[in-house]
């Protein structure tokens, strides 16, 4: 299966390399996708550098700072422009574990999204303070009462695509970004009847850089979920 690996990066110099080496030692046929958005630390520099001496390691530069969801948006469309069987999603900062991603594509071949879980089994996070992990515990649970959306994991980032439900969604009518991207995402999947699949993963918090979280992203999510739950009433959705 031709797997096309993407993650968004913005001043993750510091973290990118690491992950590269991972991946590739994992499986030298996969195909990594970093979407930078101008980042002024030079991680685009070190993945154009790191691209020359290996031909499945492609870079997307953006111009400025247009957040995570338009990240990802644009490296679906490069998947299924591409061709590739399937899309696996996730962070750069190694809190998303690269010896998990053989675990997503496996069980892909069976589902058409396979997520990557941390409350799947429990609550599977290291690293994390109590309060920021009650409050993303708290947000799925929110996210599955408001919208009936049937993941434990609605937030979470890491996740396997297979490039035919990419293909059917509107990616141009998503404009969420952050935790309210993921959920909308998701969302859209299962009201198309797609077969969703939760595994469990261990999340660890990231050691080297700093969180990209913000109130405005955790309020976007929280509006997001509301308008998630009119779209289904009225069926709103595509």
């Amino acid at each position: 299966m031709r797997a096309l690996i993407v993650t968004p990066t913005y001043n993750e110099r510091k973290n990118i390399g690491e992950l590269i080496e991972k991946l590739f030692v994992i499986d030298s046929d996969y195909h990594l996708l970093v979407v930078d958005d101008n980042s002024p630390d030079g991680t685009a520099d070190l993945v154009e550098e790191l691209g020359n001496t290996n031909p499945n390691i492609h870079l997307m530069k953006r111009s400025e700072k247009l957040g995570l969801g338009t990240a990802y948006i644009a490296g679906f469309k490069y998947a299924v422009e591409k061709g590739f069987d399937c899309v696996v999603q996730m962070d750069a900062d190694m809190s998303h574990n690269p010896d998990d991603v053989p675990r997503l594509i496996s069980e892909i071949s069976e589902n058409d999204l396979v997520l990557g879980s941390r409350y799947s089994t429990g609550v599977n996070v290291v690293n994390w303070p109590i309060r920021r992990l009650i409050m993303s515990y708290s947000a799925n649970l929110y996210s599955r009462i408001v919208t009936g959306l049937p993941v434990k994991d609605a937030t979470g980032g890491f996740k396997c695509w297979r490039r035919e439900v990419l293909d059917a969604i509107d990616l141009d009518g998503v404009k969420s970004q952050g935790y309210s991207f993921q959920i909308e995402m998701t969302f859209r999947v299962w009201l198309k009847g797609y077969r969703i699949k939760e595994i469990p993963i261990t999340f660890v918090d990231r050691t080297v850089g700093e969180s990209k979280m913000t109130r405005a992203i955790m309020l976007e999510a929280a509006i997001m979920i509301l308008r998630l739950r009119v779209w289904r009433i009225f069926g709103w959705h595509r």
